[in-house]
């Protein structure tokens, strides 16, 4: 399990107290189930608006807490910038702007930053600039935090906080119901993907994201996936399975699972990853604009 866009995106509200509470929701449901999250930062985050010192330091505390909850935390980068748009040079620059916070705050619990997840789950535009970053990444002591199950968990997160914020408490309990429905249809689909190239169940990584959606609905997310049978391991863990050393050239756009790398690397053309139904789609489209 992995939780994107630290300390929050796609809050109902973006004050300090609202996010505090929103951080609080989704860890409690997280520690309720024993998962062992990896929470990766933008530290732009924490600096946004040109906050002052106590607002950088306010946002600063939502990611003790996921600290102070036994959980770690990644790099994702400052600015969540584009490697497929950006210099080689501009990216690293701000892969490095982007860790100063959450070195310090690991270092006050013993540990040390360990892994990185690329925003958009871009890779690089040519696979020259793609070895050339993953090179830059080792020197700095970074594993590269792949993903299998990948999903539009964000388009429902964004049209979730939408009805929220206008009230809307039956429109956002069905779009609730619906994240689930897709995302059992999501697994479903990846669980296909895996044995189609592996030739077996593989140890999967879920990319979520650090929002109220799974603020409220994380805690039945959860449930959903031990039905399905499955239990909550540690990124460190999951990286074991060989199935993430098999040979992957994937270079573009758009950002892919690694189940999707491996297919394209092997010469099979991927299946699209379920989307959302059409009316999740528009209201996202909606959202957006506001």
């Amino acid at each position: 399990m992995t939780f994107d866009d630290l300390p929050a995106g796609s809050a109902v509200a973006e004050d300090l107290g609202s996010l505090r509470q929103l951080t609080q929701r989704l860890l409690e449901s997280v520690r309720k189930h024993g998962v062992p999250a990896v929470g990766f930062v933008n530290e732009g985050k924490l600096f946004a608006r040109d906050a002052g010192p106590s607002e950088v330091e306010g946002r600063t505390a939502l990611l003790r807490m996921w600290l102070d909850a036994g959980l770690e935390l990644g790099n994702h980068s400052y600015s969540h910038g584009d490697l497929n748009r950006m210099s080689l040079d501009e990216f690293q620059a701000d892969v490095i702007r982007g860790e100063a916070v959450t070195r310090k705050l690991l270092a006050e619990k013993g540990g040390k930053l360990r892994y990185f997840r690329h925003p958009f789950l871009h890779v690089g535009d040519k696979l020259p600039k793609r070895r050339a970053f993953e090179e830059f990444l080792a020197a700095h002591g970074y594993t590269v935090a792949p993903v299998t199950v990948d999903n539009d968990e964000y388009v429902y997160a964004a049209v979730y906080a939408a009805a929220r914020r206008r009230g809307d408490a039956a429109a956002a309990g069905r779009i609730g119901e619906d994240y689930l429905r897709y995302m059992d249809e999501v697994f479903s689909f990846f669980e296909d993907v895996a044995r189609r190239t592996a030739g077996r169940e593989i140890k999967h990584v879920l990319l979520l994201h650090a929002n109220s959606l799974n603020a409220d609905w994380f805690d039945a997310l959860a449930e959903a996936l031990v039905r399905r049978g499955y239990r909550f391991i540690p990124l460190a863990e999951a990286l074991q399975d060989d199935v993430y050393r098999l040979p992957d050239a994937f270079v573009g756009a758009p950002g892919n699972s690694w189940l999707n790398h491996w297919e394209i690397t092997a010469g099979r053309r991927p299946v699209r990853t379920p989307s959302p139904p059409d009316r999740i789609m528009n209201a996202y489209s909606v959202a957006v604009r506001q």
